[in-house]
């Protein structure tokens, strides 16, 4: 693969917020910036967030008592964050499996929950799977998403890889009136070919039929906005109580409609 600007060594490209965006502390301007973690230290806090966050918003109970979220694929992971400039707290994460390092961890994490083989035999060229994403609840209105996201984009370009692959979550603690309302409408605008859908291991339980719409949850609309779509029915994760719905994004198409809104605005 290329080399690139978020290197394997951690050497990031600081990213800045985009002008005009607010922090988390009543409407004071903060100054975030995204790269790869090359310390344990921002390891430490992107675990810390991911406890924080899956414990309060899906209730799940965690074995360890160190109030950390980890487990065996987070060593053969790169990890993203977007940070606050001034204090260098940790307000958004994501890890990154690339298919060499998921042979080491014997498979990619979304296997335990999707029959992966039909697809990963026609996909050509390099996969990256992301996971494990999340952000602070006070930053998902402002632009750490969009910087989350535009790091990444600029990743997958400059190191070349055709695909990328990972799950995102529907709450199912509102009785699944969410998953009702959305799931339907993704699998019409939003299914891949036949060729290229995976089966889930585990179906959710039979939900009420969606009565009134409902917005999309800001980590799944980043998905289908980088152009981004879903490989067939979702997946019941009874640990954390949510439908995983597996996704899946060219690059190809990345790189040519949406390199200008996510690469292109990211100042150097």
């Amino acid at each position: 693969m290329q080399a690139d600007s978020l290197n394997r060594a951690g050497e990031a490209r600081r990213l800045r917020e985009p002008e005009g965006s607010s922090g988390a502390t009543g409407g004071r301007r903060s100054r975030l910036v995204a790269g790869l973690v090359d310390n344990a230290e921002l390891l430490r806090q992107a675990q810390a967030l991911r406890h924080d966050i899956f414990q309060a918003e899906y209730g799940v109970v965690f074995d360890s008592a160190d109030g950390l979220d980890q487990d065996a694929f987070d060593a053969h992971c790169r990890h993203l964050v977007v940070r606050e400039a001034e204090s260098g707290r940790v307000v958004a994460t994501t890890r990154l499996l690339s298919g060499e390092q998921a042979v080491v961890a014997g498979g990619y994490y979304s296997e335990a929950e999707f029959d992966m083989q039909s697809l990963k035999s026609v996909l050509p060229g390099a996969v990256l799977e992301i996971g494990r994403t999340c952000v602070h609840p006070d930053y998902r209105q402002g632009s750490a998403i969009t910087l989350l996201w535009s790091a990444l984009a600029e990743l997958l370009v400059h190191e070349g890889y055709a695909y990328l692959i990972g799950c995102a979550s529907i709450g199912l603690s509102d009785g699944g009136a969410l998953y009702a309302s959305l799931m339907p409408r993704l699998l019409q605008e939003n299914l891949v070919e036949p060729a290229y859908r995976v089966q889930p291991r585990l179906p959710v339980p039979t939900q009420a039929a969606g009565a009134v719409s409902m917005p999309t949850p800001p980590l799944l609309k980043a998905y289908m906005r980088m152009g981004a779509q879903i490989c067939g029915p979702a997946c019941w994760d009874p640990a954390f109580d949510c439908a995983d719905v597996f996704v899946l994004l060219d690059v190809s198409k990345l790189a040519g409609k949406y390199a200008s809104r996510f690469i292109d605005r990211v100042a150097c």
